[in-house]
Protein backbone atom coordinates (compact mmCIF):
# COMPACT_ATOMS: atom_id res chain seq x y z
CA UNK A 1 0.00 0.00 0.00
CA UNK A 2 2.53 2.04 0.75
CA UNK A 3 4.48 2.04 -2.32
CA UNK A 4 1.26 2.76 -4.34
CA UNK A 5 0.65 5.57 -2.49
CA UNK A 6 4.01 6.96 -3.17
CA UNK A 7 3.60 6.20 -6.63
CA UNK A 8 0.79 8.14 -6.67
CA UNK A 9 2.08 11.53 -5.06
CA UNK A 10 4.77 11.34 -7.11
CA UNK A 11 2.45 11.49 -10.24
CA UNK A 12 0.37 13.92 -8.57
CA UNK A 13 3.02 16.42 -8.68
CA UNK A 14 4.40 15.89 -5.04
CA UNK A 15 4.38 19.32 -4.07
CA UNK A 16 2.40 18.40 -0.37
CA UNK A 17 4.48 15.19 -0.10
CA UNK A 18 7.80 17.02 -0.61
CA UNK A 19 6.97 19.94 1.41
CA UNK A 20 5.56 17.96 4.46
CA UNK A 21 8.86 16.05 4.27
CA UNK A 22 11.09 19.15 4.08
CA UNK A 23 9.08 20.51 7.56
CA UNK A 24 9.01 16.83 8.98
CA UNK A 25 5.20 17.11 9.44
CA UNK A 26 2.16 14.08 8.37
CA UNK A 27 1.56 14.40 4.19
CA UNK A 28 -1.62 14.02 5.66
CA UNK A 29 -1.66 17.43 7.52
CA UNK A 30 -0.15 19.52 4.96
CA UNK A 31 -2.85 18.41 2.37
CA UNK A 32 -5.52 19.36 4.79
CA UNK A 33 -3.91 22.40 5.56
CA UNK A 34 -3.87 23.07 1.89
CA UNK A 35 -7.13 22.56 0.76
CA UNK A 36 -8.42 24.71 3.79
CA UNK A 37 -6.13 27.43 3.16
CA UNK A 38 -7.73 26.93 -0.68
CA UNK A 39 -10.95 27.56 0.61
CA UNK A 40 -10.26 30.36 2.45
CA UNK A 41 -8.20 31.99 -0.16
CA UNK A 42 -10.69 31.70 -2.84
CA UNK A 43 -7.84 29.40 -4.38
CA UNK A 44 -5.14 31.95 -4.92
CA UNK A 45 -3.07 29.18 -3.15
CA UNK A 46 -3.13 27.31 -6.42
CA UNK A 47 -0.92 29.60 -7.73
CA UNK A 48 1.62 28.74 -5.15
CA UNK A 49 1.17 25.23 -5.73
CA UNK A 50 1.31 25.09 -9.35
CA UNK A 51 4.56 27.08 -9.22
CA UNK A 52 6.33 24.34 -6.73
CA UNK A 53 4.97 21.51 -8.98
CA UNK A 54 6.94 23.45 -12.15
CA UNK A 55 9.64 24.56 -9.74
CA UNK A 56 9.80 20.61 -8.44
CA UNK A 57 9.80 19.39 -11.76
CA UNK A 58 12.21 22.09 -12.82
CA UNK A 59 15.00 20.84 -11.01
CA UNK A 60 14.42 17.18 -11.14
CA UNK A 61 15.30 17.45 -15.17
CA UNK A 62 18.43 19.24 -13.72
CA UNK A 63 19.52 16.29 -11.63
CA UNK A 64 18.51 13.99 -14.08
CA UNK A 65 20.77 16.20 -16.92
CA UNK A 66 24.30 16.18 -14.53
CA UNK A 67 23.88 12.57 -14.07
CA UNK A 68 23.76 11.90 -17.42
CA UNK A 69 26.87 14.28 -18.24
CA UNK A 70 28.44 12.61 -14.98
Amino acid sequence: MEILRNKLERSAFGVCAWLADRMGISRKRVRIYFIYLSCLSLGSSLLFYFFAAFWLNVKEYIREGKKIVS
